[in-house]
Formats: structure tokens, sequence, C-alpha cells
């Protein structure tokens, strides 16, 4: 069958009528299981594999480490929960006809499904920034992002490691964005995959990367790990999720790394 021609409703259907339940527990397993595939993956190349035999372990950040890890672990699977209860929701609500979701992926052109990709990605940006700068805030942030800074080295495990207002709050918008905005779940599991991947690549430990990496002209423009270790060191800084513009916008990018990714004629300048 060609893709345009592929009914999202019966795809759907072809799930089966089953209860919320069932479907909770089944998103559950798959998100469950991605994050352990792809973070721990990521850990053990970068972290576990590549651990020398020689050098003599610190008995004391081994047990930090562990520690944090079991934590992040800890949250992750809560995160896990509260979006695999929010996928179920989704299927609730489009199965009342209450989503935007759309099934022939060229209803609006196949030029709109690029377009609302990069829309949404814009979108939950610019919803993350405030809500994580609020977060950091000292009334709220004791239970709702402390979790996630245990450690100020972070490590693939803690890409899923949200406190659970911050959890229940992501998955609450990307709901409403599937309700207010127009989609094709195609674009839909892009824009989530990327939602994975981005938060897995930003935790990345930058001693465990080559030196290069990814200090270069896209780091004045997107958030990589060399931006988003920052933040975990120095709280008050880098709130972005995907693009570094908010940041710059709001005072809150650190000029130590405006410097370092600034081209070669603004080097002059600020020099």
């Amino acid at each position: 069958m060609p893709f345009a021609q592929i009914d999202t409703e019966t795809v759907i259907r072809s799930f089966g009528n089953h209860s919320f339940a069932f479907y909770g527990l089944v998103f559950f397993g798959i998100i469950l299981g991605r994050y352990f595939l792809l973070a721990g993956g990521s850990w053990w190349w970068l972290y576990a594999r590549s651990a020398s035999p020689e050098a003599e372990p610190d008995p004391r950040q081994s047990r930090l480490g562990a520690h944090g890890i079991r934590d992040d672990i800890r949250l992750s699977v809560f995160s896990a929960a509260v979006f695999a209860l929010a996928t179920a929701g989704v299927l609730a609500l489009h199965s009342h006809g209450l989503t935007s979701f759309y099934a022939r992926p060229d209803t609006y052109g196949w030029w709109y499904l690029g377009l609302s990709y990069v829309s949404v990605l814009i979108l939950q940006d610019a919803i993350y920034y405030p809500t994580h700068r609020l977060f950091h805030h000292h009334s709220l942030y004791a239970w709702c992002h402390h979790g996630h800074h245990r450690t100020r080295q972070p490590t693939p495990w803690t890409s899923f490691a949200f406190d659970p207002p911050e959890a229940i709050l992501q998955a609450l918008v990307m709901v409403a964005v599937v309700v207010v905005v127009p989609l094709h779940p195609v674009t839909l599991m892009a824009v989530l995959s990327t939602m994975t991947v981005w938060a897995i690549v930003n935790h990345l430990g930058l001693d465990h990367l080559p030196r290069r990496f990814p200090h270069h002209w896209l780091g004045r423009w997107v958030i990589g790990p060399a931006h988003h270790s920052l933040h975990h060191r120095h709280q008050g800084v880098h709130f972005g999720l995907y693009f570094t513009f908010w940041d710059r916008i709001a005072g809150t990018e650190d000029p130590d790394y405006a410097a370092a990714v600034a081209p070669r004629s603004d080097l002059g300048a600020i020099h």
C-alpha cells in the first residue's frame, strides 16, 4: 500500500478494542524498554566498556556513581509510567474524536509533515524554557527538579530522570499538542524519537566524548552535551531544550560557552 494511502484509523483499530489499563501497560513496557536499550547501551559504550582495567577505582566515587544511577533509574521508571498513561490517554481522546490527528499524510500537503515537525519542536522549546527555569526557583526546586540534579555530572541514565511534577507537566504538554495541532502519527513519532535521542545525547559525559564533539558552529544554535553539561554544573544557566536562542534572548547563556562557539570574526571583538 502506498504511504499516502495509509489510513490512520485502520492502523489504530488494528490494535483491537482493549482497555485503558491494557494500553497503559503496553506503552509502559515499550517506553521503559526503549530507555534501558538506548540509555543503557550508551552508558555501556561510553562508560563501562571504556573503563580502564589498570586504573585503581575510587571506592567513594564508585559508590556515589552507583547510587546516582539507581536514583536516575528509579525516577525514570516513574516517568515511563507517566508517559505511558499519557499515551493511553491520547488513544482514548482520539477514540472520542478529541485529537487533531489526520489519517492521510498528504491531507495538508507533504510539506506540512516537515513544517508541523519543526513547529512542534519550537513550541516545546518555548514552553520548556520558562517552566524549566521556574522549576529552579527555590520554592519549587526541591520537589519539582532536584532529583534530576542529584549529580553534577550527568550520564545517559539521567536523560529520563524527571521528578514527578516535571514528568506530569511534560506529558500534559504533549497531550495538549496532539489535541490542538494537526499531526500525522508519523510526525508525532518523529517528535518523540527526537525527544528521546536529544535527551540522551545532551546527558553524555563530556569526559567520555571526543574533544571536538560537538564544539563547532552548530553549537551556537542547537543544544548539545557541551551546552547542557554546564547547566548541571552551574544551574543558573542554560535552560533550553533544543535551541540556544531562548538562553541568548533571556541572558542565561554562559558567556564562556558563547565565546567558545563564537565565529572567529566575533572572537576578536570579544577579546
